[in-house]
Formats: structure tokens, C-alpha cells, sequence
């Protein structure tokens, strides 16, 4: 007699990015490593989403959670402070530049804090009696995020697509950061600025380096200058989008440090909470708060979980840690060696194109006439243990063919060398291949 013996096939009921992709599960960290199930080591070569600027399992991030617990978890905002938020918000202003950037308001995600920076900066122009100023002006080649507020403002063609019906038209500089020159991109944004009329524009937003739309697409050396210049002449305000250059990124505090300039509103997140607590800030000068202040008193944003004592207890000992073991300087050491080591990498193979970027915080764009390249050079990576980010580039940012690497800013020498080894070996299956 036949016995028929159904096995069940237990379902997931937890939704993932690919919907019909089986993912590997993570079952544990420690450094820059990450562990399956079946104990496969990958080292975290993108900090997750260019998050986990400490790694794994940081001791004494791990032992400030335990203590933070016991003692305050969740307080609403519009009922309690707390010491936690104030001492992140000190620390956030004595790391800016000359310390200017005075006032956090925290939040939960990038995209959160772009979204409070857009509504500061209408509420900043009402309170002063502009209210017609209420366009913002970005860069074709820009992510800001995936609320609907921040994907307006959104150059990203694959992550707008199928909502561009509802989302606010954008309008954005097409100058090429890169290959046009200072006085084209500038004079392409003063006759914008004139189309639009400066009483119409709140202000202008812009990553300080491109990263999922332009594989770390760095601006040339007077570029934020002039364009800081031309805000002020024309009363907007500049909004720099530090979520992902931030912290230490990028070798330095913020990554405007770069070109000297100081944006009116800057909004962080990723390395703020490090990948041990979701949390981001909008960050404000006493200029941009002030009218605020003494008008209206009060600030039209936030949410549920903002200023949450434990993610900003948390966002504290990750300040505290990168400074007391010089960990920007790490980033700087090592970043400059990995690029090194990527630009050997880059004369093997022809496909690569470009290598970029600044701090732990490098692009590596390959010919966009490759179809597919980036994304199989992801998949390779993944299988020989390497987790890598992938980005868009090309002269329009429309080209799925770039990739960044972004690993926590403890890494060494010798886990840089592995690093490049992985890729050298990929590289060569996607030559084998491609």
C-alpha cells in the first residue's frame, strides 16, 4: 500500500525587498563580520547600508544598551525630555564646524530627516513672510530618501518610477558634477534660480557626495563654494543631505568639511546610530530657528518614537566611541589605502571605469554598456562572502553599474587586503563571464 507523507513547508509571513527571493538569514556579528545559519563568514565590505560604521558587536555600545535599559527606554517627546537627548544634541554641536549647527531635532530614519528638513525650511520662510517660497531646487544625479516628500525632491529614475504621479515635480540641475566645469554647473543653476524666481525657491538640496545615484560622485574642489554664494545672493537656504556622509564617513565630522562650507540645515542618520539603534537628526542654525522660535513657537514635525532616549543613548557612546579610538582617522588611513588598492584593481580590468570617493566611502563604476555588470558583481561578491552596495551611475544616473564599498570604519590593513582579494576573485568570474 502507498503512504502518502505531506511534508509542510513552513511559510514566511515576513516581507523582504524581493518577494520571491529565498534570503539567507543572518543568525550573528562580531567586527565586520556577519554569520549565516550554516556559519558562512561575510565580511560587511557596505556596513550594511552604509550604517554599521562600528561594526558588529561593539563592547562598549553593547554594554551601554544593558545599562540604558534599566533606566529609560521611551518617553514621548511632547510630554518629557530627556538627559540622552540633550547630550546628543551637545555632542552633535561641538562636533560641527566651528560649532554652528545649534539646535537637533531627532527622528527615525534619513528619510525622516529629510522630510523635517523640507518642513523647517517652508516653515522658516512662512514665519518670516515668505510664504510663496515653496520649491526646492536638487540635482538630477540625487537620492534624498523614500517617503514621498523626499523622493520628490529625488532624482533616482528606478526608486521614482512608479510614483511619479503623486510625487511633486522636480526640479533638478543636470550639469555633470564631474566633467562640466565649475561655471557651467554654476550658471546652469543661477538661470534655474532666475526661471523659477527667487521668491518662489525655499532652498536648494544636495548630498555632499552622490551615493546611491552617483557612486560616490564628488563635487569639484570651488563647486560648494560658488553654489553656497549664489543661495545666499538669492535668499535660499542650502539643505545638505549628510545622511550617508556623515559622522565620519567620509573622513571628517561632516562631509561638507571637505569644501569648508556650512549648510543652513543638515540632516544625518546611518553612522549616527551605527546599525544599534534607528535614529536621525535634523540639524539647524540659531538663524533657521530663531523666526521659529519667536513666531509660532513651535515646529509642525515629528513622531511617535522621535528623541528616543535609548536610540539616543546609544547615538551618545557611538559619538563617544569614534572620537576616543580616533576612528575618523582610521577612516582616513584606511580609506586612502583601499582606494589605492582599488585603483590597481581597476587597471586589471577593463570594465571599471571609475573610482571615487572620500573617506570609507568609494564608488567603483563600471561600463554602463555591460548590461547587468553591477548587479552580477553583487551577486558574485555575495557568494565568495563579501557584502557589497549597489548603486546607479552613468552620464544621466539612469545605469545600474556601479557599486560602493563602505566597510565600518574599524576595519584594518590586513581585512582591506581580504576585501580586495574577493573582489580581485570576482572580477575575474565576471571577466570569465561577461
Amino acid at each position: 500500500m502507498l503512504i502518502l507523507i505531506h511534508t509542510q513547508v513552513k511559510m514566511s509571513h515576513n516581507i523582504q525587498p524581493l518577494l520571491n527571493k529565498k534570503y539567507i538569514k543572518a543568525a550573528s556579528s562580531k567586527g565586520i563580520y556577519i554569520y549565516d545559519e550554516t556559519g558562512k563568514e561575510y565580511i560587511d565590505g557596505s556596513s550594511g547600508a552604509i550604517t554599521c560604521s562600528l561594526g558588529h558587536g561593539h563592547e562598549k555600545v553593547i554594554q551601554l544598551v544593558k545599562k540604558q535599559v534599566e533606566k529609560l527606554i521611551y518617553v514621548y517627546r511632547s510630554q518629557f525630555g530627556s538627559q540622552e537627548s540633550e547630550r546628543l544634541a551637545a555632542q552633535l554641536y561641538e562636533k560641527s564646524e566651528d560649532k554652528y549647527l545649534e539646535y537637533s531635532f531627532f527622528v527615525n530614519s534619513g528619510s525622516e530627516a529629510i522630510e523635517t528638513a523640507i518642513k523647517i525650511a517652508l516653515q522658516y520662510w512662512q514665519e518670516k513672510g515668505y510664504s510663496g517660497k515653496n520649491q526646492f531646487i536638487t540635482r538630477e544625479k540625487s537620492y534624498h530618501g523614500i517617503t514621498l516628500g523626499a523622493l520628490s525632491l529625488s532624482g533616482h529614475v528606478l526608486r521614482r518610477a512608479r510614483f511619479e504621479k503623486v510625487l511633486h515635480s522636480l526640479v533638478s540641475l543636470k550639469s555633470d558634477l564631474e566633467n562640466d566645469t565649475v561655471e557651467q554647473q554654476t550658471e546652469e543653476f543661477i538661470k534655474t534660480i532666475e526661471k523659477i524666481g527667487s521668491d518662489n525657491i525655499a532652498a536648494f538640496v544636495a548630498e555632499p557626495i552622490v551615493g546611491a545615484a552617483g557612486t560616490a560622485l564628488t563635487p569639484q574642489p570651488d563647486y560648494y563654494t560658488r553654489i553656497k554664494e549664489i543661495c545666499d545672493v538669492h535668499n535660499i537656504l542650502f539643505i545638505a543631505d549628510e545622511v550617508m556622509t556623515g559622522l565620519g564617513r567620509t573622513g571628517k565630522w561632516f562631509g561638507l568639511e571637505h569644501w569648508s562650507v556650512k549648510a543652513d540645515i543638515v540632516a544625518v542618520g546611518k553612522s549616527l546610530g551605527a546599525g544599534y539603534a534607528p535614529i536621525a537628526a535634523t540639524l539647524l542654525t540659531s538663524k533657521i530657528l530663531e523666526p521659529i522660535k519667536s513666531g509660532s513657537g513651535f515646529i509642525m514635525s515629528g513622531h511617535t518614537y522621535s528623541g528616543h532616549p535609548l536610540s539616543c543613548a546609544i547615538a551618545s557612546k557611538v559619538i563617544e566611541v569614534i572620537e576616543e579610538e580616533m576612528l575618523i582617522a582610521n577612516v582616513n588611513e584606511m580609506g586612502n589605502y583601499l582606494k589605492q588598492q582599488l585603483e590597481s584593481l581597476k587597471q586589471q580590468y577593463g570594465f571599471i571605469q571609475t573610482i571615487r570617493g572620500k573617506g570609507l566611502l568609494i564608488g567603483i563604476e563600471f561600463d554602463p554598456a555591460i548590461e547587468g555588470l553591477a548587479g552580477r558583481c553583487v551577486e558574485i561578491c555575495y557568494e565568495n562572502g563579501l557584502l557589497v552596495y549597489p548603486s546607479v551611475g552613468g552620464k544621466y544616473g539612469k545605469n545600474e553599474n556601479g557599486i560602493l564599498i563602505a566597510p565600518p570604519f574599524i576595519i584594518t590593513k590586513s581585512q582591506v587586503d581580504t576585501i580586495i582579494q574577493i573582489l580581485h576573485y570576482s572580477m575575474d568570474k565576471l571577466k570569465i563571464n561577461g
